[in-house]
């Protein structure tokens, strides 16, 4: 694993230094070249959130990844470059579902000249790292909100088009038990959203793209646009020309696809997945 291939992933260019600047761009685009994606779940194949596979599938294969793949491969190219970083357990939808959910996200404080959020591992949330504390904040034309829970828990709420409404995280260092287990749980249980959504994402300045299922909608400052997926064919391109995604493989899923729409909404139509 080289950090300058990693740079080179993401289309960094000059000198990467342990500061403000570096952070911001780097994550900004680590999420440009870098799509979320739950594919492999839908494969049947073995997620590991161990750096070795995930530098292997996200930078040298070119594929993109849930949090704990997208997170975790951050986390260690800022170490790399000399930033101070702790890997916290996150908790989406912790607000709803209680203390159940934490360590169902990994999310990341960098030590700058302040403490700040980093997550490039939520699909449609942060573009850039911002301080943690408690504030009302925009990235480009899409709103979000930190909250102080109280006892070292904070709440992330996402802007209202978002998948999920929030997630928690507590400052302190994540257990890697506790990650593993819930990535297991998250890529093989029935229960899992992940397991029955196939679930793309991609986030660039001015531009959301979200495809769920066969579902794709796209957020701009100018409005929002939603089309259906009508073929294989469609669906291995529009992985490519929108997420920067080339599998063609990914026809396999195409019937499951299908089947999970049509259980949802009884018809070949109807909104997100």
């Amino acid at each position: 694993m080289q950090l300058q291939a990693y740079l080179d992933r993401i289309g960094f260019r000059g000198t990467a230094r342990a500061d403000l600047d570096t952070l911001c761009e780097v994550h900004r685009l680590h999420l440009e070249h870098i799509p979320y994606e739950n594919l492999d779940v839908q494969f049947g194949r073995p997620v590991s959130i161990a750096i070795e596979p995930v530098f292997e599938k996200l930078v040298t294969q070119r594929r993109g990844g849930w949090c704990y793949e997208m997170n975790g491969l951050l986390s260690w190219a800022l170490e790399e470059i000399g930033f101070k970083v702790t890997r916290m357990a996150g908790a989406v939808m912790r607000a709803v579902v209680g203390d159940a959910n934490i360590g169902n996200h990994l999310v990341l404080r960098v030590d700058v000249d302040k403490p700040y959020l980093a997550d490039v591992g939520f699909g449609d949330g942060l573009l850039e790292p911002v301080p943690i504390a408690e504030h009302v904040f925009q990235h480009d034309f899409l709103s979000y909100r930190l909250e102080d829970l109280g006892g070292g828990w904070w709440r992330f709420h996402n802007h209202p088009a978002g998948g999920a409404t929030s997630f928690d995280f507590e400052e302190k260092p994540a257990e890697r038990s506790q990650l593993v287990a819930k990535s297991e749980w998250l890529q093989t249980s029935r229960e899992s959203p992940f397991v029955t959504n196939a679930v793309v994402q991609r986030r660039v300045r001015d531009r959301l793209a979200m495809m769920r299922g066969r579902s794709l909608k796209v957020l701009t400052p100018e409005g929002t646009s939603e089309r259906l997926i009508n073929s294989a064919d469609d669906y291995v391109g529009t992985l490519k020309s929108e997420f920067e995604l080339d599998l063609p493989q990914a026809q396999a899923l195409w019937p499951k696809i299908v089947a999970r729409h049509e259980e949802l909404f009884g018809s070949k139509s109807g909104p997100a997945v």
